[in-house]
């Protein structure tokens, strides 16, 4: 039997969001059988007692119940920051492991979430043009393909192997001028209907400190793909203004799926139709009245990572 792919988990100061997630995971029928590492980043502001106790809840939280076959905690001091504490954490249990699956305290999952990522990282952990499984789809109107690819690489609710994530470089100014000379921003923009290009100038310029533009370009340029669900088994819970970096917004909330997705490997390519809707979803983030302001709240709602 395959072994199940271990789960790391980012927590910081959330506990209600924190609990939902954890409840979430443990309602997986594989939570059982797998390993959950648990990184729970110290305060920004020490002196700061109110952010202090939401941080000792938090941990409280997931100190509280064995939410899968073994937990293990890693609590900071101090504060590393999201960025590099997804980092450190994914590189070390990788390191080990050789695959994860990684979530953050506000990602509710479907009851088939790590089914479906321990079968997608079986079925093409030898196909070294996937870069990643992304548990979230956009809630594109339409109906998508059971399972279908997208070019680089996603972030919320999402698994890789330690071959893949080796491709992630911590350098954004070099990622930009890479892809500036290869003239891929259009492309990379998502056939210009968002802005991640900008995102990146933004991590560079030391206005967001996002891993996940970094991971997403990387993947990119090198020309990788992500498989995504038709339906997703991911939902975000934290676009509503509990975030560090996060506004409120429910421009992506979806329904989770219920019932299993199944995996069945399929050419390793871009499925155009599928990347079609999701243009269309970008754009009507900005079709109404107040368009930079829809585009920014998004960027925000990103940028935590």
């Amino acid at each position: 039997m395959q072994a199940l792919a271990p789960i790391i988990l980012f927590v910081y100061n959330r506990p209600e969001h924190t609990l939902r997630t954890l409840e979430s995971l443990e309602a997986n029928s594989l939570s059982a059988d797998s390993d959950l590492y648990i990184f729970a980043d110290g305060p920004k502001r020490p002196e700061d007692k109110d952010l202090c106790e939401q941080i000792r809840r938090t941990r409280e939280v997931i100190h509280s119940k064995k939410w899968c076959r073994n937990v293990h905690v890693t609590e900071s001091t101090v504060n590393k920051g999201l960025s590099v504490s997804v980092v450190e954490g994914v590189s070390a249990v990788i390191g080990k492991q050789g695959t994860a699956i990684v979530l953050e305290d506000d990602h509710v999952t479907s009851p088939y979430f790590l089914q479906f990522m321990n079968d997608a990282l079986l079925a093409y952990r030898d196909e070294q043009e996937v870069a990643c499984i992304s548990g979230y789809i956009y809630p594109v109107k339409g109906k998508l393909p059971e399972t279908f690819f997208l070019k680089g690489a996603d972030c919320w609710g999402w698994a890789t192997w330690k071959d893949r994530w080796d491709l992630y470089r911590s350098d954004g100014q070099q990622l930009l001028e890479e892809l500036e000379k290869k003239e891929l921003n259009p492309a990379f923009d998502f056939d210009n209907t968002y802005p991640y290009t900008q995102m990146l100038r933004d991590q560079i310029a030391g206005k967001n400190d996002s891993w996940a533009i970094r991971w997403y370009a990387a993947a990119f340029l090198a020309g990788k793909y992500c498989l995504y669900p038709g339906v997703s088994l991911v939902k975000n819970i934290g676009t509503d203004g509990s975030g560090i970096h996060s506004g409120f917004s429910d421009r992506h909330d979806v329904q989770l799926s219920q019932k299993k997705i199944r995996v069945e490997k399929i050419p390793v390519k871009e499925d155009r139709n599928a990347k079609e809707s999701v243009k269309k979803y970008f754009t009507t983030l900005g079709a109404k009245p107040g368009m930079m302001k829809k585009i920014k709240d998004k960027i925000k709602s990103i940028v935590k990572k």
